[in-house]
Parts: C-alpha cells; structure tokens; sequence
C-alpha cells in the first residue's frame, strides 16, 4: 500500500512511474536555477583536549572562562537497549542520587543546594548520563561528589522503593498526555522486539519487578572506565583539571568484560503498512505519527538531511505547519524529523488534531509530505532553508552544558568535531540535484507506519484506511509489541 498519494491500494509500479516523471521534471528544473548563499557568520568547534586515562575512561577538557561556571557530564554506554528487564537503565541512573559513600540522598541534596548548583542523572536508549552545573570556585566540593556518586552508589532499598513509587505513578500520568508518549508507540511498532524498540521508561510492571540486586548487576556490568567518557566545560585552568581528575578516577577498575551490541542486526524490515491505533477512549483530540526507519547519527548525510527536513517540518513556515495549521486551521504545530540512534533511527511526522477532523489532517498530512517526491524542493525554498538552519545552528551549542551535551554525543555516537566544524560548508554545498537524492534514499516513501492515539470507537474505521490496524488500549501495560 502507498499511503503518500493515495489513500487507497496503489501499484508499486504506478509509483515508480511518479517518481520517475518527478525526477526529471525536478531535474531540468535544477539546471535553470541559481543558488543565493546568505552568509551567516563562520562557526567551529571551541578548542578542547581529548584524552584518555590508563584505565579507558575518556576526557573532554573545554575551557570557557567567560563566566565562572562548570559543566561536569558524565555518559556511561548503557541505555534502555542493554535492558535485562525493562527500565533498568533509567532506574539505574536515577538511583545514583539516592546517595553515595554513606552520604544519604538528603544530605547530597542539602550540599548541592547550599552551593547553588544543581546534580542531575538519567538514561536515554544508549546512554546513562549524570551531571551538574555548578560556580567555579565550588569545583573541589563538586568533582568528588560526581565521582562517589557514579563509582560508589548507596543503592538503598528503601529510597529505591520511594523511587520507583514515583516512577510507577509517572508512567500512569504520562498516558494522559498523548503527545508525551507516542513516541514509545512508534518505537515499538518499528523496531519491535530488537533494542531500540525498548522503552526508557519501563513499565508499570517492570519497574514493579525491578530489585536493588539488578540495578547493582547493571552498575557494576556497564559503569566501567572504559565505558565512560567525563566531560569538563567552563571555567577552569585545563592542567590543573587534569590533575585533579586523574586522582579522583584513575585509580577507578573495570570489573569485567562489556560486551558490546550489534543494533544493526536484525532489525525488523517494515514489509507492509500498519497502523497501531492506540485506544484513549476519553479522548477529544486524536494525535499521531507517522513515518519509519531513519538514519544513525554518524551518517555523513546528517546535515543535508536536516535541511531538507526543516522545509517539510523543521521550523514554523515549514510545509507541514503551513499547510495543516496556517492555511487549513486543523492544529496548533506540525513537525517532521529525523531521530538518530547509533545504527539505526526513525523518521516522523508529528501532530493531533481535534477527532472530527483525524482523516482530513491525517490526509494532508500525507498530501503534502508527497510533495518531496511530486513536486520537489525550489531553489528559493533551498536557500531559505539553508539560512535558516546556518542560522540556527550556533545558539545550540552557546551554554556550558549545550558544549558538554555535544562532547558527550560525539563520545556515544562516534561523529567528530567536523560536524561543527564542516557543519556550514556542508549546508552551503547542498543542491537541488542532492536534495532530490537525499529525499529518494531516505525519506520513507513505501509501506508507512503510524501510531494513532484517540477515541478508537469513532476513528478506526478511518485508521483502517492506512493499513493493517492493531488496536490496544492507552491504559494496558507497556507500549505495544
């Protein structure tokens, strides 16, 4: 089935033959337009050191003496795709601030407020994190206090059953707010049973099972030196930083071997298209996504692709927004984008609309994400994008914990600084000719996958028009699957 310009059962070969004429038709095009390059300014990487101690743990020093703060980031390779029961990662990572050498979550609080500072921890889908921001002159309090809590956790039984307490209950609030956990729907639908089809959270009955016994088998398993990269970015002198954290982690022993995942096995090949219609029976509002499989974050077509996605759902006057909320009223936001793993990813497009209008938004949704293929991207649209995004792009890496957020992703991920530092002659370069290109390779065109949350007795009979429908409702455990 091709849910992107038709709502019905089309032939593969009808297709073909629409993409064939959009090429060349967009192709002639190409040759009889001239790019504008608007100059925003240059951008590179600020200077920093990479090192790595005797035992592996790896060192990012940026020094930033503007104002007198430091980030301090920690990321250990482990995330809700190491799960042995789901959830465990994040309940790990979470567990570090319920206390360390003896020091009680209380007292590690007290400590980190009468600084001012502010300590933070959690989990993503292959990474655990923690950190804090913190005044300069603090940084002899605060650099031990990380190290305690990431090599020596309290894990006590009873902040730990406080914890998951709460975690319990956020997951059952989180359900009310559909926009806050489709995504786990799409994952799941995607990917299903591999990895990156876990959810971060857990589940309610997971997180029930989960034991202080795990969460120290998970530490003492992944947070190891040579998993863990510590970031520094801020005010500080980079030699004495050496020196003072060589002596608090190098004496820091890895337990044992880690054995590294391979995520880009057995992935699940999306064959057909299907619809997970997610029952929220209160519901006045339906939201969804749609989309499939993206890209990893190491693709050397990263920054091309985040141009041309910021003209279908990337910003405000994207084609998305424009369509379904300035002209046609139908939501408050549209968006598309990429959503980058390590060896894999996915693509949406994002929104809700209220019930009485779920096919027409959910059709001019479609209607217009076909306009990469039928139509195609004009040079004056190109270069209003590639403005856009040259111009976006510094603000996000301005803060200490923006720059220590970057440095820690090029750790888990494996990209270098030549995304910064080729970022901008990589978006001037990009032409007509390569947006077509990008948009044939990785766009997903065929077989789409949506997740549908609303009042499935009034919308599955439009949810079946877009393919094979699995109906669960909103208030069952986990996410699908």
């Amino acid at each position: 089935m091709n849910t992107l310009t038709h709502l019905t059962k089309r032939s593969n070969k009808l297709m073909a033959a629409i993409t064939l004429a959009s090429v060349l038709a967009l192709s002639a095009c190409a040759s009889t337009t001239t790019s504008t390059s608007v100059d925003t300014g240059s951008f590179s990487m600020p200077a920093y050191e990479h090192l790595v101690l005797d035992n592996g743990l790896t060192i990012y020093l940026m020094p930033q003496r503007e104002v007198p703060l430091v980030t301090v980031s920690a990321v250990v390779r482990a995330g809700s795709v190491n799960d042995t029961t789901s959830g465990v990662a994040a309940m790990t990572a979470q567990s570090l601030l319920l206390g360390a050498d003896g020091k009680s979550k209380a007292d590690i609080e007290q400590m980190v407020d009468f600084l001012g500072a502010s300590i933070y921890a959690d989990a993503g889908k292959e990474g655990s994190y923690i950190g804090a921001d913190f005044m300069a002159k603090d940084s002899k309090t605060i650099l031990p206090l990380i190290k305690s809590l990431l090599l020596s956790p309290n894990l006590d039984a009873d902040e730990f059953d406080k914890l998951r307490q709460r975690e319990i209950a956020g997951l059952s609030q989180a359900k009310e707010s559909p926009r806050s956990v489709i995504g786990r729907y799409f994952d799941k639908l995607v990917f299903g049973a591999h990895p990156y089809g876990n959810a971060t959270s857990g589940t309610s009955e997971s997180l029930a099972e989960l034991n202080i016994s795990q969460l120290r088998a998970f530490h003492k398993s992944y947070y190891q030196p040579s998993n863990t990269a510590i970031s520094v970015v801020g005010d500080f002198d980079p030699e004495q930083m050496k020196v003072e954290l060589s002596k608090l982690f190098g004496q820091w022993q890895n337990s044992e071997k880690i054995l590294a995942l391979n995520l880009k096995a057995q992935q699940p090949e999306l064959s057909s298209p299907s619809v997970l219609l997610v029952d929220k029976s209160d519901a006045i509002e339906t939201t969804f996504l749609i989309g499939g499989k993206g890209i990893s974050r190491d693709n050397p077509d990263y920054v091309g692709l985040k141009v041309v996605n910021t003209i279908l759902g990337g910003r405000f006057t994207s084609w998305l927004n424009d369509e379904l909320r300035v002209n046609a009223g139908l939501t408050y936001g549209a968006r598309s984008g990429f959503i980058a793993y390590s060896q894999g990813g996915v693509f949406r497009i994002s929104t809700f609309t209220k019930t009485s209008t779920t096919k027409e938004t959910i059709d001019l949704a479609l209607k217009t994400y076909a306009r990469l293929w039928e139509t195609g991207i004009d040079q004056l649209t190109l270069d209003s994008a590639k403005a856009y995004v040259k111009g976006q792009f510094p603000p996000k890496f301005e803060t200490s914990g923006q720059l220590a957020g970057l440095l820690s992703d090029m750790y888990l991920y494996g990209f270098d600084n030549g995304f910064i530092n080729d970022f901008q002659a990589k978006v001037d370069g990009l032409t007509l000719a390569e947006t077509q290109r990008l948009v044939t390779r990785y766009f997903p065109q065929q077989n789409l996958q949506f997740v549908i949350i609303g009042n499935a007795e009034t919308i599955a009979p439009i949810a079946a028009e877009y393919g094979e429908v699995k109906t669960l409702d909103i208030k069952a455990v986990g996410f699908g699957g």
